[in-house]
């Protein structure tokens, strides 16, 4: 059984040189502005106000760190989580969301420690394009260490005959609500499995 021990706010960062030192496994999450990044991450490390969520889709304009102590038996891990500007949406000029989209493509593209991509896509809207887009982009550039695991926010808004929908496109498709917590333990181990390849009960 895998648990989160601790979680806390390491730092923010604008562009690639201003992000934290490489060594630590990080899980970049990334997904539409208004997708819940911030609430996901609260509810995976059960800390309510860890990541900050504003009213206004877009407003996060940096790359977010948090250091998570995980546990499992015995054992500790750590790792990073980074919350990733949501695209979309964003009200800003088109020459900060160009410098913005290329801070965040050279931090993806160039950042060595990520070891997993948590690609959030609202359930509510499965089959958008700029989500098959961001979907494509991130499988012509991972690593061979480095792994894409998608996951439904919102689930919670949803009928029985939604949820068959997005099971029939994606069989493997982890549904999680931050609101009533449904799905966050099964989508926790499934990121910890990533990262370490340790089986847990």
């Amino acid at each position: 059984m895998i648990k989160v021990k601790d979680a806390f706010f390491v730092k923010s960062a604008s562009s690639l040189e201003e992000t934290t030192p490489e060594g630590i496994s990080e899980v970049a999450f990334i997904g539409r502005s208004n997708v819940g990044k911030s609430s996901i991450i609260n509810a995976f490390t059960n800390k309510k106000g860890l990541a900050k969520s504003s009213s206004t889709p877009g407003k996060t304009r940096l790359i977010n760190f948090f250091n998570v102590l995980f546990t499992q038996e015995d054992k500790t891990f750590n790792v990073q989580f980074v919350d990733l500007p949501g695209f979309g949406y964003a009200r800003v000029s088109r020459s900060m969301k160009e410098e913005w989209q290329r801070n965040l493509t050279r931090y993806i593209e160039k950042r060595v420690s990520i070891r997993v991509f948590v690609h959030l896509i609202d359930s509510r809207h499965p089959f958008l394009e700029s989500d098959h887009d961001v979907h494509a982009y991130l499988e012509k550039l991972i690593r061979p260490d480095q792994k894409i695991l998608r996951i439904f926010t919102k689930s919670d808004k949803l009928k029985q005959s939604d949820v068959s929908v997005i099971k029939k496109h994606y069989p493997d498709a982890l549904l999680v609500s931050s609101s009533n917590k449904k799905g966050i333990d099964k989508a926790l181990h499934a990121i910890f499995e990533m990262l370490f390849g340790v089986e847990n009960d």
